[in-house]
């Protein structure tokens, strides 16, 4: 089966946080606060992505308590964080659901995402992710983790199934102004 055959099947996503939705920079306060950067087009796309009813599930070894509402306000529930098993939590993940590994998305980029890409029907990756990881990966994006990666996926996934517009489709005919 091709790439496109599987990104078709996809119903659901699942996606590491840093390096993936977070470049690989974590800016540390002298109060021990982290800060991340989040790509806005990347929002974007995981908005569109609930909207079109796909599951979306964040799973990350990071706490991500900070983050979690930006996610939260998206209507994203799935949130796996301080996760020390990411294949146990994706596993949680796709049974409430009742998911089929076939039918999901995970984006990683490094080894503590290794065994659920292995399992998942679309193991992919930003271009920054570890050699290992790009091993894996039957879809490897152009865009670095936190630039553009995760809006690459969905937008891959949701334009095959003509879900990424609301009016995707034949574009339509408009009467020039001029005429």
């Amino acid at each position: 089966m091709n790439n496109i055959e599987k990104f078709r099947k996809i119903k659901a996503f699942v996606f590491d946080v840093d390096g993936v939705l977070c470049n690989q920079h974590i800016f540390v306060f002298e109060n021990g606060q982290i800060m991340r950067q989040l790509h806005q087009k990347d929002l974007t796309a995981l908005r569109i992505a609930k909207e079109q009813g796909y599951e979306v599930a964040i799973i990350s070894g990071g706490n991500l308590g900070h983050i979690s509402p930006i996610f939260k306000d998206m209507g994203i529930t799935n949130i796996f964080h301080l996760s020390r098993d990411k294949k146990e939590d994706y596993i949680e993940f796709i049974n409430l659901y009742e998911l089929e590994d076939e039918e999901v998305l995970y984006m990683g980029d490094d080894l503590p995402d290794y065994q659920v890409m292995r399992r998942v029907g679309m193991p992919t990756c930003p271009k920054t992710a570890v050699p290992e990881v790009k091993e894996i990966a039957l879809y490897v994006s152009p865009f670095n983790g936190g630039e553009g990666c995760v809006r690459d996926v969905i937008e891959k996934v949701l334009r095959i199934k003509r879900k990424w517009l609301a009016t995707d489709g034949p574009p339509k005919k408009h009467k020039n102004q001029n005429q």
